[in-house]
């Protein structure tokens, strides 16, 4: 039996091809880990066509060649898509962004494809150095849970296998301080904005159940994440003056 260990979640997953269990190897456990199964991810070759379409479509969309991907990596896809149709139910939600941690305090950053997150973070390592930890680089897991001793709701961030083209996670988690949307600019500046200003973009970067009541769990649990996790706006360059402008702004 093979099972996936994520965001304090244990997956029982049958998949069709060995890559799987070599691209989450950090997060699949066994023996006596196991503990009570949480639910379970079965994948059929209509999965697999499922994605082959979809990411197609997605191609045609963007006006970009139509790529073409093997069955295996597909199957990742459809892996990933399955156990984020399920988390809501757990108070958590896929979030497209690229998590940092300084001092085990996370820091979520997100925007559109190619504005620099991941380049981003890479520049609060150099400056941090050993005080810098990569909990995921492309879609981190954000759960809201009791804190044990006080009772009181926080937000954590966890890494996932889906962890971007570096491959760049840490298969732990970190209470979340704070959310940054990036824009691109020639000088660096940081602000807080409200609900109404971020809710946009959050739309756009947390994952998206088919599904109408998982879909309608994610809207709740985006504003009780508004409501814990202070959101910014970070205008920057990508020199190493824009993670100071950032680090200090949201600390």
């Amino acid at each position: 039996m093979k099972v996936l260990q994520i965001a304090e979640q244990r997956i029982q997953i049958e998949n069709l091809y060995p890559y799987m269990e070599e691209y989450g190897k950090e997060y699949f456990i066994s023996g006596e880990e196991y503990g009570p199964i949480d639910t379970r991810v079965v994948i059929t070759r209509e999965d697999i066509d499922f994605e082959r379409r979809k990411s197609e479509q997605e191609d045609r969309t963007e006006g970009i060649p139509v790529c073409s991907f093997s069955d295996e990596y597909l199957e990742i896809l459809a892996v990933y898509r399955k156990i984020a149709e399920w988390m809501p139910k757990q108070n958590t939600v896929l979030f497209h962004g690229s998590v940092v941690a300084v001092d085990q305090k996370g820091y979520l950053f997100t925007a559109k494809s190619g504005t620099g997150k991941s380049t981003h973070t890479r520049l609060w390592r150099e400056l941090m150095k050993e005080r810098a930890v990569m909990i995921n680089d492309d879609k981190p897991l954000l759960k809201i849970k009791k804190k044990e001793r006080t009772g009181e709701k926080e937000v954590r961030a966890y890494g996932t296998p889906w962890d971007g083209k570096h491959r760049l996670s840490t298969n732990c988690s970190v209470p979340l301080r704070g959310i940054c949307i990036l824009h691109r600019a020639e000088s660096n500046r940081i602000q807080r904005i409200d609900k109404q200003r971020a809710y946009p973009v959050f739309l756009q970067q947390v994952y998206r159940p088919r599904e109408k009541q998982s879909m309608e769990r994610t809207l709740a649990l985006l504003d009780e994440i508004f409501d814990l996790v202070p959101v910014y706006e970070l205008f920057c360059n990508m020199e190493l003056d824009a993670a100071k402008t950032a680090y200090e702004g949201m600390i």
